[in-house]
């Protein structure tokens, strides 16, 4: 286990080449230990790339990352970090209990922790219900319930709350706050301005550089704005 002092994320000149084009530009940015941080922008941006870099499986990334005092991507991070695609990464052929039985024996989890992540996430009720006939939000819980099996240090959420209802968006994020308070650092990644709110600090990316690192009272300050959208309206003029 790495001291508290290490930064949960810490990345150096990271560039991104795709396809012989640079998708991500020389970002400098830290995670820290026990925060939850809002990586926000336009879809197409670049935030899917960047996380990808932060999880260690993107190609073509250069500069450094390094993720809880590790390089990105070490094998001693796999039960470290945990990590939620767009798309749901579970077996819609499969009942919530099964899916998370499999998953349990992949990561070599004990059986019990099925147990607390179902609650963790409010599935209890459908636990014996194929995944593919829950709804979309009971899907994305599945995914995330999946990715906290292994009791993860860190939690990498690639647009969890893509197509959800504002009810459901709020349950999530609700449920993020639960984890940060309890000590996972989150990377939450977003083009909805307004979950700004719900973040410790934020990452502002817009094609593929950062035009903000900052917690959202002082943006708003610097920016002269009052909300997070107009404030990164005003920097990407300036960028």
């Amino acid at each position: 286990m790495m001291t508290s002092a290490v930064e949960a994320v810490e990345a150096v000149a990271l560039r991104v080449t795709r396809g012989g084009r640079e998708v991500l530009h020389g970002l400098d940015f830290k995670v820290h230990r026990g925060a939850v941080c809002g990586l926000l922008g336009p879809s197409g941006g670049g935030k899917t790339t960047l996380m990808r870099a932060v999880v260690g499986v993107q190609a073509g990334v250069h500069g450094r990352v390094d993720v809880l005092g590790e390089p990105a991507g070490s094998p001693g991070l796999r039960s470290r970090v945990g990590y939620v695609t767009q798309d749901p990464a579970v077996y819609g052929d499969l009942s919530v209990r099964h899916n998370l039985a499999y998953f349990a024996d992949i990561l070599g989890t004990e059986r019990a922790r099925v147990g607390e992540v179902i609650r963790d996430v409010a599935l209890t009720e459908a636990v014996d219900q194929r995944v593919d006939t829950l709804s979309g939000g009971q899907r994305a819980r599945v995914s995330l319930a999946a990715a906290l099996l292994s009791r993860p240090e860190l939690l990498v959420l690639d647009e969890p709350t893509v197509g959800l209802d504002p009810v459901l968006r709020r349950d999530l994020w609700e449920m993020f706050a639960a984890l940060g308070a309890a000590g996972t650092t989150l990377l939450v990644s977003s083009h909805v301005m307004d979950e700004a709110a719900r973040c410790d600090r934020l990452l502002l990316l817009r094609e593929g550089r950062l035009v903000a690192d900052d917690t959202l009272p002082d943006l708003l300050e610097r920016t002269g704005t009052t909300d997070v959208e107009s404030a990164f309206l005003s920097l990407a003029v300036v960028a």
